[in-house]
């Protein structure tokens, strides 16, 4: 759409420049043009076409400047522009006193060609010695501050902002997040997430209403707590959906995109972006369970294969235990015999420890202690005997 304005503007302009140009043209010149709205319409015509290629060639360049700004730190475009500034600056304060020495007729053309050379000049030089020095300027506007400093030096680098996906507000853990002070830098929220959780608000589906209400209270809690730090970026960008329009944010701020989501997580690795996926991050925090380790566990429902029982650790990931078919309700011993590990989540497998289960019981006593209690008892105090079943 920019483009399409641009080479408007363009072609519009040499058109205008064409068709009033010839009254410019010298007199003696135009007395020998017998059609002068013939001339302006030719001169029309190539102003045109010289404003259509004049449109194209900037339409080029407009590109390329914003994919340099898109992908430039901030701390280097903000340099750059300053340095851009002072060398303007400094071309025209030299310039004024040249602009006021009275020249003849036939060397009138040195004033504006002295004022193009030096704005480009000092403003090219201003430019570069900004890309070399900028960060220097960090030190003047907070020279006590050592984080200033050592980002001034490039030992130090900012905290990029976090942009929070549709899966992450949901799932309401960013809020702990946050809380423990692991994630740094601005919270930033697009309006196309804003807008999919008010769809899911109001939606008929009770469930997806519930999810878009809890989004929407986790939101408006986090704006309480943190102020300013939230952001709500209103930019309407172009794309088939939510995911597409997250990932061209990302791209343009340079930030790092927070998402539960799998695929999405994926697709901007592809695309060289920034991201954390929530859910590998709560699979490295989880604690580690090893074969062989005893667990407590109470069996929540029936396996898909037989004789197997699916019950919970705290964190939330499964065990498959097998014999504890039909045992739902009962906390049970079990033994763990090994793991699987995928991108979305584990699967934890395990054995019942003994025939014995302790419904209804916070804790269950060890294999050992049980064993202890079954040498113990009269019923195996005579078999436990060495010489009782030996033969005479």
């Amino acid at each position: 759409m920019v483009d399409t304005l641009i080479l408007i503007l363009f072609v519009v302009s040499g058109t205008a420049a064409g068709w009033l140009g010839v009254d410019l043209l010298p007199e003696p010149l135009l007395l020998q043009v017998d059609k002068p709205e013939g001339l302006r319409t030719v001169l029309g015509g190539f102003g045109a076409f010289f404003g259509l290629l004049a449109g194209f060639f900037f339409g080029q360049l407009r590109r390329r400047l914003m994919a340099q700004v898109r992908s430039m730190p901030t701390d280097l475009l903000v340099s750059r522009a300053v340095g851009l500034i002072l060398g303007l600056l400094v071309a025209n304060l030299l310039l004024a006193p040249i602009l006021l020495l009275p020249l003849p007729w036939e060397v009138v053309f040195v004033k504006p060609l002295a004022a193009v050379l030096s704005n480009v000049f000092f403003g090219v030089s201003g430019y570069n010695l900004a890309e070399v020095h900028g960060r220097t300027l960090l030190r003047l506007f907070n020279p006590s501050s050592t984080e200033a400093l050592l980002v001034a030096e490039g030992v130090l680098q900012p905290a990029s902002a976090k942009i929070l996906d549709t899966s992450v507000i949901i799932d309401g853990r960013i809020r702990g997040l946050l809380d423990s002070g692991l994630l740094e830098g601005q919270v930033i929220v697009a309006q196309s997430v804003i807008d999919e959780l008010q769809a899911l608000a109001d939606s008929a589906n009770g469930e997806k209403r519930g999810r878009g209400r809890r989004g929407l209270k986790l939101l408006s809690e986090l704006r309480e707590i943190y102020g300013r730090r939230l952001v709500v970026n209103s930019t309407r960008y172009e794309g088939k959906g939510v995911d597409d329009k997250l990932l061209l944010l990302t791209a343009d701020t340079g930030g790092t995109l927070l998402t539960a989501d799998y695929n999405l997580a994926k697709v901007a690795e592809v695309k060289a972006l920034k991201v954390l996926n929530l859910s590998e991050l709560v699979i490295a925090l989880r604690p580690e369970v090893r074969p062989g380790d005893e667990l407590l566990l109470k069996i929540a429902r029936d396996g898909k294969e037989a004789d197997q029982g699916v019950g919970y650790l705290d964190d939330g990931t499964m065990v498959v235990v097998e014999g504890a078919r039909g045992r739902i309700g009962e906390r049970l011993e079990v033994v763990v015999t090994g793991a699987l590990q995928n991108p979305t989540g584990r699967i934890v497998f395990a054995r019942t420890d003994g025939p014995l289960a302790e419904p209804n019981a916070e804790a269950g006593p060890k294999r050992k202690q049980r064993a202890e209690r079954n040498r113990s008892s009269p019923a195996n105090s005579g078999s436990s005997d060495p010489q009782a079943g030996s033969p005479r």
